[in-house]
């Protein structure tokens, strides 16, 4: 696709798929787009709701999550109606100034987006890493001053993204490829280290005598640890599963064996990761699905 790669007969590819075969695959990605974007904004509406009630997870910590749901609220409210709105023009005879204008617009949005969600989720990760080795300390290095610098740093190299996307096309997507994969290893480094740390520690608290919580010789805020970076891990796996496979289509249109139906499933999946999260917070988060719930419940009841 064009939006993607710079490449003009990609999108002609894709134009001609798509007025060639049915309706159904334009109604199909239409439609999905559609019900994602009313389900990714109302459900990360209700996280945001959620999180400023919820009192248990560390504000600095709570500020990532908070950063996360930002950016899936701003794909539900912006992203997936433009993207539907030019996937449509395609197969119509909207104008080509009209349809350059929103995919630009959409690309730039989606790319902008799409580099602050990985990076919060290396800076949970990380934030995860220090708390486990920093332990007493870590209350006083991570602060949430320090956590706004950070995500404010997150923010405009997301944005510089969304520029560079619309200046050079194909420079964008190289570079957006290269920060998927730099941040999964950062993040595949973070969550080794923070295992073989948690096995360290499991070892010694054996040979030690300890106070014992739920039958267990493992102190409870190490319990509490351990789910917290469970729960994070359910996050980018789902990342890993939605953002990967458009990676691997970058590296085929590269080399010229890119298909546009591929390209078309491939973008699509990186959108349902923003309604996705929100299932996971809830799913893998209780004191987030409590709070969830008790919102519905007002709602419901004024």
């Amino acid at each position: 696709m064009e939006n993607i790669t710079g490449d003009g007969d990609f999108i002609s590819e894709l134009n001609h798929v798509l007025s060639s075969s049915s309706v159904g695959i334009v109604e199909l990605v239409s439609a999905l787009n559609v019900f994602l974007s009313i389900f990714a904004s109302l459900t990360n509406v209700l996280i945001l709701v959620a999180l400023h009630k919820v009192t248990s997870i560390y504000p600095p910590t709570k500020l990532f999550f908070r950063c996360l749901a930002v950016t899936d609220l701003c794909v539900g409210l912006v992203v997936q109606p433009l993207y539907t709105i030019f996937i449509m023009s395609l197969t119509t005879k909207s104008t080509s100034s009209v349809s350059y204008h929103v995919q630009n617009f959409y690309s730039a949005c989606a790319l902008m987006l799409c580099a602050v969600s990985i990076l919060a989720l290396v800076a949970i990760s990380l934030d995860r890493l220090l708390a486990l080795l920093l332990g007493l300390r870590y209350r006083h290095v991570v602060t949430l001053r320090r956590v706004r610098v950070v995500i404010s740093c997150l923010w405009i190299t997301g944005a510089s993204h969304g520029l560079i996307r619309i200046w050079r096309k194909r420079t964008a997507v190289v570079e957006i490829s290269i920060v998927i994969i730099i941040s999964l290893a950062t993040s595949i480094f973070c969550y080794t280290w923070i295992h073989l740390k948690l096995r360290q520690n499991q070892a010694k608290i054996q040979n030690v005598s300890q106070v014992q919580v739920n039958g267990r010789g493992i102190p409870l805020n190490i319990l509490r640890y351990r789910k917290s970076v469970s729960n994070m891990l359910w996050v980018q796996l789902a990342l890993v599963a939605c953002y990967v496979p458009i990676v691997i289509n970058v590296v085929l249109v590269g080399n010229g064996i890119g298909n546009a139906v591929a390209w078309l499933a491939t973008e699509n999946l990186i959108y349902i990761n923003s309604s996705l999260n929100p299932i996971l917070y809830c799913w893998k988060i209780r004191a987030v699905r409590q709070a969830v719930k008790n919102t519905i419940k007002q709602l419901s009841c004024s």
